[in-house]
Parts: C-alpha cells; structure tokens; sequence
C-alpha cells in the first residue's frame, strides 16, 4: 500500500489529468450496475428497486417466448456489425492510404478536416437529409431517377442504405485514425523498398499494410465487445421507427428502446441489454484468446 501511495504521488500529474476520464467511467459505467438486478426482479414503482420482489428467470423467459422476433433481430444485429466492420474497415484503410500517399499534402489536410465532420453530426439531424433523398414524393432520389419508390415501406433497401448512411457517417472518423499510424512509419522502409525496385502497390502491400495490422487487429477486438449493440440513433432515428421496415432493421437496441416506450416492464428491458452485454463480454474474451494464439503482440490482454 506504501508503494502503491508513493508512486500515485510521484505520478500526480498524470493521475489528475485522467481523473475527469476515471470519474466518467464510474459514474456511467460502473454505478450502474447496481441496476442489473432488475433482469431478476419483478419490478414495481412502489415498492422501488430493491424492495421488488425477485422473479428469477421470468424476464428472460419472456425475452426469448417470442422466438421468431428474437431471432430475427438478434440475427439483424450481427449481420450489420459484420458489414459496418468489413467495409468501414476496407473503406478506412483505403481512404487512408490514398491521403497518405497524396502529392499535395495541404489538400490532404484540408479533406482530414472536411471527412471528420459527419462524425459530429446528430442522427436527429441525418434522417432530415435521408428523408429529403427518400421521400416518395418530393425526395431527390425519386425526382432524379423518374422512379416511384416508397422507401419507408419497403424493408429490402434498408440494408444498403443504412450501410451508405453508417459508412459517410464513420469513415473520414476512421481514417485519421489509421492516418497517424502511417505518419509513424519510418521513411527509410519505402526508401529501401523503392531501392529493391518495388512499384508503388508493392510498397503498399509489403510495408504500409503490414504496419496498419496491429491497429487494425486493435480496432476489431474493441469493436467487438461491441458486437450486440447497435448505433440506435441509425437504426431508430434515420428509419422513422417504421414498422415495415422492422424485418430488415430491428436490431436489440432499438428493440429495447421500443420496448420501454411502449410498455412498463422494465425488467425485461433490463434482461435484454444484461444479454448484450454477457454476450458481448464471451465474444470479446474469445476474439482475444484467439489474437492472442495467433499474433500475441497484436492482442489486447
């Protein structure tokens, strides 16, 4: 304890510059948790959360009696973090490449900051401009096309469009990313490999890509701890909430959040995210178990 003391004095500065991020955490992350045992509980107003009575499994019972349903959006949930996560991957590291590579290096900055400010951007404010391409009547899509589609009733073009809508969202965020990991990379390697005569491409393939593996390997592993919960801002907000479109784009959170306004059983709300986050805490212990036989440097723990 002595020791522990001494060198949390001796590091002060450090220890308060992440106070702010500790405090954050413990408020919004950690007290929390006191309320996971309403999945258990029967939960009632008057009786408060911890006078209510415990009813065991029931809540998650109800959550998986509607099977199909369940299914369904449990499913929609892992097939969007697979293709937000593989083509926002490629799409990053390609954007990227291409502005790390880029002659004038002034114009590079300059889209750095124009790519970044989606990301800043409300999904309150995105489904304004959705709607404007989309609407039936008067949207740009429609006008431009000579088409009459009734997007927000046809469930089988929300896929791809809520890929485009993640991917304009994301992507400028998440190739500054990769970009300061290519500033980080000795010049003296392109050097030596233009020297041997590699091509461009060559360059690319045998030193940029190879360098970009262990933040890439980070990023996966954090994101899937992730992997059960969705943007619901995308997939609440930017779809209307409409029902049609539930097959294609109901995913748990959004379930959830349907769930508390539409009825007072907090209890199986709360037995719903708890199985996200047990889910989502067994998929990234295996993701890192795996990193680990595979590249341990490249994991996370």
């Amino acid at each position: 304890m002595k020791g522990f003391l001494k060198n949390t004095w001796k590091h002060r500065a450090h220890v308060a510059m992440s106070l702010p991020a500790v405090l954050l955490f413990f408020f919004f992350s950690y007290m929390p948790m006191a309320g996971l045992v309403l999945a258990f509980k029967d939960f009632d107003y008057k009786l408060g959360l911890w006078q209510s009575p415990w009813c065991g499994l029931e809540n998650f019972q109800f959550l998986l009696a509607s099977k199909s349903t369940f299914v369904n959006i449990t499913k929609n949930t892992l097939l969007y973090y697979v293709v937000f996560t593989a083509v926002g991957t490629i799409l990053e590291v390609t954007l990227a490449i291409a502005l790390d590579r880029l002659v004038f290096k002034k114009l590079g900055k300059a889209m750095q900051s124009i790519m970044i400010i989606p990301i800043f951007i409300s999904y309150t404010a995105v489904q304004f401009i959705v709607y404007a391409y989309l609407n039936s009547d008067t949207g740009l899509i429609n006008n431009l096309l000579g088409i009459r589609v009734r997007w927000y009733m046809e469930a089988k073009y929300w896929p791809a469009i809520l890929t485009v809508v993640r991917m304009w969202s994301g992507v400028g965020y998440g190739s500054v990313l990769y970009m300061s990991v290519l500033a980080g990379i000795d010049t003296q390697l392109y050097e030596a490999a233009e020297i041997d005569g590699a091509s461009k491409w060559q360059q690319i393939r045998h030193v940029t890509l190879p360098s970009l593996v262990p933040m890439i390997s980070i990023m996966l592993l954090l994101s899937v701890g992730g992997m059960m919960h969705s943007d619901t801002g995308l997939f609440y907000q930017v779809t209307r909430n409409s029902g049609t479109l539930y097959p294609t784009t109901q995913v748990l959170d959004s379930y959830v959040l349907n769930a508390i306004f539409t009825s007072s059983n907090y209890g199986f709300t709360a037995a719903a995210t708890f199985f996200q986050s047990v889910v989502g805490t067994a998929l990234i212990l295996l993701a890192n178990g795996i990193v680990r036989k595979l590249g341990p440097e490249n994991a996370l723990f």
